[in-house]
């Protein structure tokens, strides 16, 4: 197998998002669209991959610079079409030998499974789709198994126009092939752009076959507006939600459970209604999420129930048979084995040991201003109702803390901690109270 490159362009202006987002910084499942792009060319092995950015968009360089390294940016200023773009990325691929596919990072469905058939043929390849409205689609001429012509449909004839053979915009070549038919596109349009399409006619003119595979309309839509945004989510969701019932996890409402684009379920797993897992969610086997929960940078493990309404944040590691109950959110803490915290809680940055009990109301006060601190809660541990935990605070295995305490120094194990005001009881003084102040409102009626 020749080596293989991609070229992904994202230096659109992306007006019509009408956002201060850049478009391609986007999210689809939870992942900017052009993260999904690179995902994809990742998945084919791509030994070279290179993203066309545009001055106007700074945001999306320091974007690939942070994931791909500077090496991988190229700058298309001014931008002039299509085959300009292409041509921006030539430098940064000096030197490579192999096949370079085109893709774009506004096309956040696209996988490397529908990349894969358009290398390897020694042909110029495109991918095209049978598009359920041809519209202001380019139309693919075909010629047998040959790409004859592709016809922007402001060009195209009635015939033309009557073929639902659509071109995607994603193409295949030998780099050398590519580079060199480029040197030879034109901008004499309208437009005075340089389009790639226009590759196609000068590789037939020299003899270079050319071919289209298919793939789906789903799979190549291009986003580039909020309302195909949107539409790009729910074709996500969509299949997110069949993959995981197909694989055996338990919803009895999918389409109001949302998933992002690295959630990982375990076959065995119940997850009911409105559920939303954030990035780096993982649900073990023998879990149940109950409804209105939402779950992000978190791991729970077999046996744990979650919910309803309750909320699990980054570093989140429910060990088996964990319990987290309604209106509780838990960050950064490890709930060991049997732990359970089943109302009203806010737990963060700690661990809370094996069948340890966390009380109604509790609170870790990990924060001071300026930096986070630990608390640590031992097995067995029982830590009462409305009680203030102030880390750094170790509550020892066994202790108990009495309902209602603020608890700023370490307890032992075993102990029993109470840090509350003392109560006190005057006998008849509510009674006489209000019968004064009956007495004084039915003076003053």
């Amino acid at each position: 197998m020749s080596a293989r490159a991609a070229v992904i362009l994202a230096a659109g202006q992306g007006t019509r998002m009408k956002s201060p987002l850049p478009k391609v910084l986007h999210r689809v499942g939870g992942r900017a669209m052009l993260d999904h792009a690179i995902d994809a060319a990742e998945a084919l092995g791509c030994a070279r991959i290179v993203v066309v950015v545009g001055n106007h968009s700074p945001e999306v360089r320091a974007h690939v610079a942070q994931r791909l390294g500077e090496a991988s940016i190229a700058v298309q200023d001014p931008p002039l079409g299509t085959g300009h773009a292409v041509l921006a990325a030539r430098q940064a691929l000096e030197g490579f030998e192999g096949d370079v596919v085109i893709t774009y990072g506004d096309v956040p469905l696209l996988h490397a499974e529908d990349i894969a058939p358009v290398f390897g043929s020694g042909a110029l390849s495109v991918i095209g789709f049978e598009a359920r409205d041809p519209g202001d689609y380019g139309r693919l001429v075909m010629e047998g198994d040959t790409l004859a012509a592709i016809v922007e449909a402001k060009e195209a004839s009635a015939e033309v126009l009557a073929l639902r053979t659509c071109n995607s915009g994603v193409m295949c070549a030998s780099a050398a092939l590519l580079f060199d038919l480029l040197g030879e596109v034109g901008n004499d349009n309208a437009k005075g752009e340089y389009y790639l399409t226009d590759v196609v006619a000068l590789a037939r003119a020299r003899g270079v076959a050319t071919r289209a595979v298919m793939a789906a309309e789903d799979a190549v839509m291009g986003v580039n507006s909020q309302v195909e945004l949107a539409v790009a989510e729910a074709l996500f969701q969509q299949v997110q939600r069949e993959t995981h019932l197909e694989r055996g996890v338990s919803m009895s409402a999918p389409d109001t459970v949302h998933f992002s684009w690295d959630t990982e379920i375990e076959p065995g797993a119940v997850i009911e209604p409105y559920v939303v897992f954030g990035p780096g969610a993982s649900v073990r086997s023998g879990a149940r999420i109950r409804a209105f929960s939402h779950v992000e940078g978190a791991l729970v493990e077999a046996g744990c129930e979650v919910g309803p309404y309750a909320r699990l944040r980054p570093g989140a590691r429910l060990r088996q048979g964990a319990r987290v109950g309604n209106f509780v959110e838990v960050k950064n803490v490890e709930m060991k084995a049997g732990a359970k915290a089943n109302h009203l809680s806010y737990l963060g940055d700690g661990v809370i040991g094996a069948g340890a009990n966390i009380g109604a109301g509790t609170i870790f006060c990990n924060y001071d201003g300026f930096f986070k601190h630990r608390t640590e809660i031992g097995e067995g541990a029982f830590v009462g109702s409305n009680t203030a935990l102030v880390a750094p605070v170790t509550i020892g295995a066994g202790a108990m803390v009495g309902s209602g305490s603020v608890i700023t120094s370490d307890v032992a194990p075993g102990d029993l901690a109470l840090a509350r005001g003392r109560q006190e009881v005057r006998a008849g003084w509510a009674a006489r109270f209000m019968e004064r102040m009956r007495a004084k409102k039915a003076m003053k009626g």
